[in-house]
């Protein structure tokens, strides 16, 4: 679990933002989204919206640091010329579980290869420049059972921990639980202080 980070930098959905290029009008817009199917559901609703545009391109982030799936697509435009200066910017941004769309109406003007990739570009960093950016917490529930004897010396070892523990629910049955909350990177190691705090006597789940 160290080796990951214990937050990660994600976005909420945005305003939509308009660029307009020798006659080409673009609409850009970021999304937070939790999956693809999120992110196809967004796109859906993009195309009912702007049933009359011409493409609808776009790109998406989903899943944290160390599980991360990209995918882009150019929705009828050159190879290379939307969805990948789409995903770009969003690679530049560093938000994950992101999802960006640039719909376009042609403006009977060609652009040329360089002149889409700019437009596409410049239209996905406004968008993601106007989403609030958010940082999500990658968080560890560990369960932690003892006997009343050493209740005393959990309770101990969870305020040794009190800035890497974000939450510690008690439950007094007919032995101690603890519903301990704790950030990721630390996990292991508030795990192994509660054994060796407690001689090996608590069961960790």
């Amino acid at each position: 679990m160290t080796d990951l980070p214990d937050s990660y930098p994600s976005l909420n959905t945005g305003p939509e933002l308009e660029i307009k290029i020798k006659g080409s009008r673009f609409v850009g817009q970021a999304f937070g989204v939790a999956s693809a199917e999120d992110a196809r559901a967004c796109l859906e609703q993009v195309r009912k919206r702007y049933h009359d545009a011409r493409h609808h391109c776009w790109a998406w982030t989903i899943g944290p640091p160390g599980a991360t799936r990209s995918r882009s697509d150019d929705d009828g435009e050159p190879s290379g010329t939307a969805g990948p200066p789409i995903l770009e910017a969003l690679h530049r941004d560093g938000a994950h579980q992101a999802c960006v769309i640039v719909t376009r109406w042609f403006g009977g003007t060609k652009l040329g290869r360089g002149g889409l990739i700019r437009a596409y570009d410049e239209s996905a960093r406004l968008a993601l420049d106007a989403a609030p950016h958010v940082e999500v917490w990658c968080d560890v529930v560990v369960t932690v059972r003892c006997d009343y004897a050493d209740l005393g010396l959990v309770e101990a070892v969870l305020a040794r921990f009190a800035d890497v523990v974000v939450d510690a629910k008690r439950a007094f049955e007919s032995a101690p639980v603890f519903v301990v909350t704790v950030r990721r990177s630390s996990a292991d190691v508030v795990s192994s202080a509660l054994v060796e705090g407690t001689s090996g006597r608590v069961a960790i789940e």
